[in-house]
């Protein structure tokens, strides 16, 4: 059993599998400019890039190209009307944030995902009535991989960074988490590209699976 005081969680791609609504809005945005769905797949390999991510994968267009921004905000105004449709959390992994409330151990949440997105969606989940903390890019002033985020986590619930362990499925989570001061789990559930490899991030740990990481955290 590991010896932490709180626990800290990425959102997309790790606590909460979000794609399923991501590749709804996205295959529903293809067919109003009339092409051709994206495999499942595809877009969940995409969705912890954000929707600048999901509009490249899709329709092949760079951020400065003419037309980019308008296809982004249109793909959120879809994926706004749907949100929470599809959502769940990954397997395993409502008995671990239970087993954390029982213990009396804070846990959190510390996702780049903007605020009037992640709102509506963990208010449809019961269990995050006990979250300790959710901050957002609204909160701070640099998004992950700028460890703001995850030092003003620590703070609100009182914990020490060293005393954290902070859970993610990006690269960009890792090294927030080691910025920061924390010990870090690279969630190899995630939404996670297949050139990726998770031992090159610098995790103090990692855990393929959803279902596992409570072995990890809490038996001997």
């Amino acid at each position: 059993m590991l010896q932490f005081n709180a626990l800290l969680f990425d959102l997309d791609g790790t606590l909460f599998d979000t794609a399923p609504d991501f590749i709804s809005a996205v295959n529903q945005q293809l067919a109003i400019h009339q092409r051709p769905p994206l495999a499942p797949d595809v877009i969940r390999s995409s969705v912890t890039d954000g929707s600048p991510g999901l509009v490249r994968k899709a329709f092949n267009i760079a951020p400065e190209e003419s037309g980019f921004e308008t296809l982004r905000e249109e793909l959120l105004a879809i994926y706004l009307q749907h949100l929470g449709d599809q959502t769940v959390l990954f397997p395993g992994l409502h008995k671990l944030v239970k087993s954390c409330v029982s213990r009396g151990i804070p846990w959190g949440i510390v996702t780049n995902k903007p605020w009037l997105y992640t709102e509506p969606t963990t208010l449809q989940l019961p269990l995050m009535e006990t979250a300790a903390c959710v901050i957002c890019p609204d909160h701070v002033r640099q998004p992950k991989p700028d460890p703001e985020g995850l030092q003003l986590a620590s703070h609100k619930i009182g914990i020490a960074p060293h005393a954290c362990l902070y859970v993610g499925d990006h690269v960009r989570d890792i090294e927030a988490g080691r910025r920061a001061g924390m010990r870090t789990i690279a969630a190899g559930w995630g939404y996670i590209d297949d050139q990726e490899n998770l031992a090159d991030w610098g995790a103090d740990w990692i855990v393929e699976r959803s279902q596992d990481l409570y072995a990890l955290l809490f038996e001997d």
